[in-house]
């Protein structure tokens, strides 16, 4: 196939002439010209200085303009043309990415701009060039150092009217340190970053010693050093790159665990893989949660600021273990990532792929050859002053016959040529003679001409030594090597691990979560909630230690959830898992590592707890008493949808004072008031009622008595009934009162709503009482503290006198029964009441 192409004529007698071209060769020839631009003129950096084009105009450019580290910001606009008006003539856009790269340091493990103003960051573009201002970074100046002492070459611009360098002298390995990335036609690469120091070291190492193998370059670069930091699993692909150029390793976030709340867990990201930003992981955790593909997350909140830096807290759901999510979070997210390193660069011109010997060998090369340019520069360059001086000397030694011969000379020609016959110069020096100030043909001037021909003879000398010895040279490059190191290194931010870098299976769902194991909830006389690692029964006996008394205890499961009731007529849902854990037997029994209540409900002004029970439907009943002699079963059916629910509706000025678990309908009912009336009846007796309702009368009340207590015994085990009486007069929790313990076989059952009987006789000055409770024994007492307060020996009789006490009681229990609060003296477990 062919093309014809039409030449227009110049003047209407030229002939119309066309010309066929084959199509294959032309496109053929045309791709080849474009892939040849784009390779050398664009996307791939240059081995020895690690820069592509755009940035070495752009570094060249602004030392060009003088945008030292010690100078002002300029705008990048201005930057970007000077570049693109004298060296680079391919579009602002272009230019302006790459400056903004150079300057970010999410993308270079050393910037060689400093950027001022919005530069962007791994999720955001950058502000417009017109925003934002930019100089040379401090670490660029090691790469434009010496660049006017003819360490490189220089070629013509796009126009021929301005030239630039064909390579920098980078006495830092911009290459390995700061990595590269580009994609040209029919090739691509993409460089991991590195430590300078570590880089450095190997390059010394192999500066010493020409013949060191991969494997002692490795003990000085074990592995990237990523910007952003975080951790490389698997060196297997690290080492194949660094053998042959190519390989793949995995980056992941660096993680903690952590107590993010007084309940609950979270894990704490604090560095990201490089080149991925916070708002990607938190969008991907954000789909895989909404689409129920990522279970066990509750919140996830982005905390990052320019004082912290990266900070992501992922709260986990309690009963989820958050070492198993945090895997399925490096296996679905961008927490874990996959680095394919291709080092493809230009050597001499041609596309090579290196591995980490051949990489360094090339920029020391460089590194070797920048310096003895500069060296034999240096020298030539004191040897021409050393040329002047010389003359200067000899005019002041005949500094008369110099005079002389320049006055009886016609013009300046004419006393250059007879300088240089009288006094053996040469043109050079004949013309500085005569372009020097009388002012410093003076005897001082003489002393410092003489100094400065000693320390020029001595430079020279050094210079020259460089040049004729390898061994020098070397020294000199590795010497300016170790203290490019020591200027601009940083330690290590990469953590890297060794591993095979096989992949890991998907977690199952039960390897996410905590197991539904049973347990116990308990609840103890001063607020604190927490749960047994299983479900054996607490030890009852022990010894006097300072212990608390329980005021509930529930069968649960792990993973299941109990009411708190409030005496207000609330239940308040608490999942079970969110409670801490206490040893299976606690002996005496103690919730000192429990949490306060107040952690897991919100109370009201003036609202108490009272106990826990069961949600399960299918479990036992719950049974409610109240101030006013109120009893009320409620059936279980508590809304699944709700955490926060009525149990039962009170009169004005009522509350609930005691909450118990009801296993079977033949246990007793229990009611004790404050005028030391105590009355039980069996539980069938009491109708099961809907939430909403009331209740019914339990106990008659007699005058202004109230109940004091109230709960449910099984009538087949062996209970005691523990009363404390005072006075009603004396202030709250400042008497000790009088207390006697009987066998609760010894009051007789009767009716619902009637008076019951009598529980204690009161002594002088005893008129209430304070305390009371019924349960399985032995019974314990404790002050408000906690500490154990000694009961007296149980009395025989139903209706005798109490034993006064030695201190003042807070609350009675047993070892699985229930409590209650002597009134005034903190009343019914407080949430601060953990403080004691």
């Amino acid at each position: 196939m062919a093309r014809r192409t039409t030449t227009p004529p110049p003047d209407e007698d030229f002939e119309e002439r066309i010309v066929d071209i084959d199509v294959s060769a032309e496109m053929r020839t045309s791709f080849l010209e474009y892939a040849y631009s784009v390779i050398y003129q664009r996307a791939l950096p240059d081995a020895r200085d690690g820069l592509k084009p755009v940035q070495r105009r752009i570094l060249y450019s602004m030392s060009e303009m003088g945008l030292r580290p010690d100078r002002g910001h300029v705008k990048s606009s201005r930057v970007v043309g000077d570049v693109m008006g004298k060296l680079h003539p391919h579009g602002d856009t272009a230019i302006y990415d790459a400056l903004v790269r150079m300057a970010q340091p999410f993308s270079m493990r050393l910037p060689v701009v400093d950027g001022h103003g919005n530069f962007g960051s791994p999720d955001d573009l950058p502000a417009a060039m017109r925003y934002t201002e930019a100089r040379l970074a401090a670490s660029a100046m090691a790469m434009v150092q010496s660049i006017d002492e003819d360490t490189v070459d220089f070629k013509p611009n796009y126009d021929g009217q301005e030239s630039e360098p064909t390579v920098m002298p980078s006495a830092i390995p911009n290459l390995l340190v700061n990595g590269a990335t580009g994609i040209a036609v029919g090739m691509a690469t993409n460089m991991a970053p590195h430590n300078l120091v570590e880089v450095v070291a190997a390059a010394r190492h192999l500066i010493k010693k020409p013949d060191a193998t991969l494997e002692d370059l490795m003990r000085f670069v074990p592995g990237p050093d990523l910007p952003t930091g975080g951790t490389i699993t698997g060196l297997d692909g690290v080492r194949d790159a660094y053998a042959r150029g190519r390989g793949t390793f995995r980056m992941r976030a660096r993680c903690t665990i952590e107590q993010v709340s007084p309940r609950r867990k979270g894990i704490i990201v604090t560095e990201l893989p490089f080149n991925v930003g916070p708002e990607r992981v938190v969008t991907k955790i954000r789909e895989l949660v909404t689409a129920k593909k990522l279970q066990g997350i509750s919140d996830l909140k982005d905390l990052s600021d320019r004082h912290r830096g990266l900070r992501l807290v992922i709260e986990i759901k309690n009963g989820f273990i958050p070492e198993a999510v945090l895997e399925e979070l490096y296996r679905l997210t961008p927490m874990e990532e996959s680095f394919g390193i291709n080092n493809v660069a230009l050597v001499d011109g041609e596309p090579r792929t290196l591995g980490l010997r051949e990489l360094l060998q090339v920029y020391v090369d460089h590194r070797l050859d920048v310096v003895r340019r500069r060296s034999a520069h240096r020298r030539r360059k004191r040897e021409e002053r050393l040329h002047l001086v010389d003359g200067l000397v000899i005019a002041l030694l005949n500094i008369d016959e110099v005079i002389q011969v320049i006055r009886s000379s016609d013009d300046s020609g004419q006393a250059r040529e007879r300088l240089t016959e009288v006094f053996e110069l040469s043109q050079i020096q004949a013309t500085y003679i005569l372009d020097t100030p009388l002012r410093r043909l003076t005897r001082y001037d003489k002393l410092e001409l003489d100094r400065e021909k000693q320390t020029l003879q001595d430079e020279i000398a050094e210079l020259s030594e460089i040049l004729s010895s390898e061994t020098r040279l070397r020294k000199v490059v590795s010497d300016e090597l170790a203290q490019v190191a020591k200027t601009y290194g940083t330690p290590r931010r990469t953590v890297l691990l060794e591993s095979s870098g096989a992949a890991r299976k998907a977690a199952a769902p039960e390897e996410l979560v905590v197991a539904d194991d049973p347990c116990l909830v308990l609840f103890s006389s001063t607020g604190l909630l927490a749960r047994t690692a299983d479900a054996s029964p607490l030890a009852g006996e022990g010894d006097r230690s300072a212990h608390d008394v329980l005021v509930s205890v529930v069968n649960s499961t792990v993973r299941g959830e109990v009411g708190v009731v409030t005496s207000q007529g609330r239940m308040i849902r608490v999942q079970v898992v969110d409670l801490p854990t206490l040893p299976p037997s606690a002996n005496p029994p103690s919730l000192s590592g429990g949490h306060p209540v107040s952690e897991y409900v919100t109370l009201n002004p003036g609202e108490t707890v009272v106990g826990i029970g069961s949600l399960d439907p299918d479990g036992p009943g719950l049974a409610l008493g109240t101030a006013q002699g109120v009893v009320k079963r409620v059936v279980p059916d508590y809304p699944a949808n709700r955490d926060d629910f009525e149990v039962i509706g009170l009169k004005d000025g009522d509350t609930v004072v005691g909450a118990a678990e009801l296993a079977s309908e033949d246990h007793d009912l229990v009611f004790i008031t404050s005028d030391a009336q105590l009355l039980r009846y069996p539980a069938s007796a009491v109708r099961p009622q809907g939430r909403p309702a009331g209740g019914m009368a339990g106990i008659r009340l007699d005058g202004t008595a109230s109940v004091i207590w109230f709960g449910a015994l099984d009538p087949a085990l062996e209970s005691r009934v523990v009363t404390i009486a005072g006075s009603s007069t004396a202030l709250p929790g400042t008497q000790v009162g009088g207390a006697k313990i009987s066998d609760f076989a010894e009051y007789p059952a009767k009716g619902r709503a009637t008076g019951g009987v009598r529980a204690q006789r009161f002594l002088k000055g005893e008129d209430v009482l304070l305390l009371a409770w019924a349960g399985p024994g032995p019974a314990r007492a404790v002050s408000a503290t906690g500490k154990p307060v000694p009961l007296p020996e149980e009395l025989g009789r139903r209706d005798g006198s109490g034993v006064r006490l030695t201190h003042t009681v807070a609350a009675v229990g047993g070892a699985l029964g229930t409590t209650v609060h002597a009134p005034g003296a903190g009343g019914a477990p407080r949430a601060e009441s953990a403080e004691d």
